[in-house]
């Protein structure tokens, strides 16, 4: 065993073991608890909650690696994600918080209907499912290279660790080890970043020196066949690159993985405050993926350009045996490198491999390396197990106990809701072993389903009163098929052939499109249909403004009250 495969094994071993104690002090056996914590979370430690759940393996693994190979381009992944969550924040998070319900499905079915709750927890489970592809693929990764395995055995290890933890305590084990996991995978992300920008430029503040690099990077990039660094709009046209923006940001401000979060404070209060330090934790790592792109992107290219194949950096040999590092065979010298497979260069690599392999490609100890690998492993179980309670809340709750069994009780409940989550780990595995892109674009497909389907629900539900039953059926129908029929129409998936983009609109761009024709389509039905009844439209103020403060004693007669939170 390597000094990089003990430290690894160590450091994972290490947090995993703090995990299951904290899931298995923190199991519950009631629906409340399994469901949204008993509403018992404080604010500190659901904003970490919420930051652990918000960066999944796409943000931890993926994300900068785009961005060191799409360069300028690939600001529309931080552009997306952070505004949507600032949209999140202001626009939704507290009036859904108010309304007091477990799911987002939860609260359609009351705003509209039950037709409209079924849409929304089918469309619940789509988007879970498609995005916890994406955490297996990357849990996959994470063990294929550090156990020296093909990618498969990795996700199939990831998978059933996952499975496990998941499975014991609902919410409230998922809420406590969220926080334990926040603080592994930031630790895990800023020491090599700190300890990289040190040795290249002097100063230990990537987020401010990385600049530096940027013009040598730029020549390095041309002389192995590589686009400018800065150069923007080398990888994507410009209306995509927009329509993938909106679509991350709306997608983002819809998710019913993070939207469950702000169910778990105590107060609509609490929520607020939930957002402020979700974003404090979130920007830790956000304004320092685009300094490890580029740190990791000149090291690399600085260590193979022009090198003989027999004299390339030992990661490369390390990262072979994933499959996600491949030397050309005709190559006797490094002359051209690239992340396609197709493009035929000299050295292949994988975009998913940077943040993993970077401590490897700077040369850093070999306990830096197992570190990063336990936060990599965090951040893809962390997101996964939310996003499986999802699936199994959207199951249990809402089409089962809503649908068919509307007397089963609790513990039936929790055991649909396990048997769901089992079999969705199930199906999800097999679908990460092979993923049809990599795992940030596969994420980005979950927030453009989200963007077409429940942001516009939401919003016109609490903002406008007009919106009835109708309207948001269909929008969300509309929405939702012309977003997952042109990403199969786009995509290589189940057997079909992919094909060419319409009007340069990529399948991580078109949730915008869709979230357009779920809008107008429902305010068109709502306003050719009947209005909603006045008790809906009671509800609908009572969460939009706030409540009076009463000022004499309860049971005194009077009527007199000041707006207050």
């Amino acid at each position: 065993m390597s000094d990089i495969q003990l430290w690894t094994t160590i450091a994972i071993v290490a947090s995993f073991g703090l995990y299951m104690v904290i899931a298995w002090r923190s199991r519950v056996k009631e629906t409340e608890g399994f469901y949204v914590a008993g509403q018992g979370i404080p604010t500190v430690a659901n904003g970490a909650a919420i930051g652990a759940d918000w960066m999944s393996a796409a943000s931890f693994i993926s994300m900068a690696g785009l961005i060191a190979f799409m360069g300028y381009d690939g600001t529309v992944y931080l552009m997306g994600w952070t505004g949507g969550y600032v949209l999140l924040a202001l626009l939704l998070a507290p009036y859904l918080r108010k309304w007091g319900k477990f799911t987002v499905p939860e609260f359609v079915g009351d705003r509209y209907s039950e037709l409209v709750r079924t849409i929304a927890a089918v469309a619940a489970i789509m988007i879970s499912f498609t995005y916890v592809v994406g955490q297996m693929n990357g849990g996959g990764i994470v063990f294929s290279r550090f156990l020296g395995i093909d990618i498969i055995y990795g996700v199939a290890i990831a998978s059933v660790i996952i499975f496990v933890y998941a499975v014991l305590g609902g919410m409230k084990s998922i809420t406590w080890t969220q926080v334990a996991q926040y603080t592994v995978l930031i630790i895990a992300y800023l020491i090599p970043a700190f300890a990289v920008a040190q040795v290249i430029t002097g100063i230990p503040v990537p987020q401010v020196t990385f600049g530096q690099v940027l013009s040598e990077l730029n020549d390095l990039s041309v002389q192995l066949g590589l686009g400018v660094y800065t150069d923007p709009f080398t990888t994507r046209p410009m209306i995509d690159v927009f329509l993938m923006t909106m679509a991350l940001m709306i997608g983002t401000a819809g998710l019913p993985h993070v939207i469950i979060r702000f169910y778990t404070t105590k107060t609509v209060r609490g929520s607020r405050y939930s957002a402020f330090w979700a974003l404090l934790f979130i920007a830790l790592l956000y304004t320092t993926a685009p300094a490890v792109g580029a740190f990791t992107k000149f090291n690399m290219l600085e260590g193979v350009n022009g090198t003989s194949v027999d004299a390339l950096p030992s990661w490369i040999e390390n990262w072979a045996t994933t499959g996600l590092v491949t030397v050309s065979e005709t190559a006797d010298v490094i002359n051209s490198v690239s992340n396609d497979p197709a493009a035929g260069a000299d050295l292949t690599v994988n975009n998913d491999i940077l943040v993993l392999a970077s401590p490897e490609i700077a040369s850093l100890p070999a306990p830096v390396v197992g570190l990063v690998a336990a936060g990599g492993m965090a951040a893809a179980m962390s997101t996964a197990a939310g996003l499986l309670l999802v699936i199994s809340s959207s199951v249990s709750h809402d089409l089962y106990f809503r649908g068919f069994r509307k007397n089963a009780g609790d513990s039936e409940r929790l055991l649909v809701g396990r048997i769901a989550m089992g079999g969705a780990i199930v199906v999800a595995m097999f679908a990460g072993m092979n993923p049809p892109a990599f795992v940030a674009e596969v994420v980005a497909f979950a927030f453009g389903m989200a963007a077409a389907s429940f942001f516009p629900a939401l919003v016109l539900g609490i903002f406008w009163k007009r919106c009835n039953a109708y309207g948001a059926a269909s929008g969300m129908i509309a929405g939702l098929t012309l977003t997952v029929g042109y990403m199969l129409y786009t995509l290589e998936l189940f057997g079909t052939e992919a094909n060419d983009h319409i009007f340069g609109i990529s399948p991580e761009g078109i949730g915008a499109v869709g979230a357009a024709v779920n809008i107008v389509v429902a305010v068109v039905v709502s306003l050719l249909t009947p209005p909603p009844s006045k008790r809906i439209s009671s509800m609908v103020e009572g969460i939009r403004y706030p409540a009076a403060r009463r000022r004499t004693p309860a049971g005194s007669g009077e009527q007199s009250g000041t707006p207050d939170e």
